[in-house]
């Protein structure tokens, strides 16, 4: 299902700047360049490239995916799932959550539960569960950093691209009357850097942080809930643990789990 924020996001920015151009009465055909097209996108491309090793670059493709992709992250439904286990744990012990691990689908909670069911060390489990949200931390910002780096490339190769043209029409002088044109040619390059940057790859990677930054605080959530569980935690406690992550104002919409 699409993201449909970022799709519209991008639909309205760029309808926004078409309707601007027509509404000074432009003519669109006249902002087509192909050679600035080339240079921006080719070079912002390839600086990028330059910026980061493969492994990151191959990342961008699945990138775009998330970015226009709907990742819903239900809060709530995870903080009752996991009162709900601590309730059970307190009744019947820990290993009664074996059970559960065949319905979660979640990685990051089935391996959580795992190692609570296997009975290792409660440090063990805060330590190895810190580790893989760091890891996942990390290849997050690789990834957003590739595309935020696309943003601060391309408006310099818009500079890059004007620089040339305006090289070109200098340097081919025929027709003096013809001068302005060929100078407002020239610009549609600085128009094109600046326009993919603030309309696209920003955007873009500020669209990937944020999503981060949801499914940290899940992951964040899970661990807690775990570890509470674990330690046999009363799960109205529990409950106020995890529902500490969340705004007060959000918080306070949510009705209570515990029986």
């Amino acid at each position: 299902m699409f993201d449909i924020t970022s799709v519209l996001g991008l639909i309205l920015s760029f309808g926004a700047l078409l309707a601007g151009i027509l509404i000074e009465g432009g003519n669109l055909m006249s902002y087509i360049g192909i050679s600035a097209g080339v240079i921006i996108f080719g070079g912002t491309i390839g600086a990028t490239m330059v910026s980061f090793p493969m492994s990151s670059i191959m990342l961008v493709p699945r990138l775009l995916v998330i970015a226009f992709t709907e990742q819903k992250f239900d809060i709530p439904d995870t903080i009752k799932r996991l009162v709900g286990f601590s309730e059970r744990a307190r009744r019947e012990g820990i290993l009664c959550l074996e059970a559960e691990l065949a319905n979660t689908t979640d990685d990051f909670l089935k391996s959580g539960l795992q190692l609570v069911i296997d009975g290792t060390d409660p440090t063990l489990v805060r330590d190895t569960l810190e580790t893989k949200i760091a890891f996942v931390a990390e290849r997050h910002h690789q990834g957003a950093s590739v595309i935020e780096a696309a943003g601060g490339y391309a408006p310099t190769m818009g500079i890059v691209g004007t620089v040339l043209g305006l090289i070109n029409v200098l340097s081919n002088i025929k027709n003096p009357s013809q001068l302005a044109g060929a100078i407002a040619v020239a610009f549609i390059a600085t128009l094109y850097g600046i326009g993919t940057a603030n309309l696209l790859w920003l955007p873009l990677a500020a669209k990937l942080k944020a999503k981060h930054e949801s499914e940290q605080l899940v992951k964040h959530i899970i661990m807690e809930g775990i570890l509470s569980l674990q330690s046999g935690d009363n799960p109205r406690i529990v409950e106020q643990k995890l529902r500490a992550f969340l705004a007060r104002s959000y918080s306070k919409s949510i009705a209570s789990f515990t029986k």
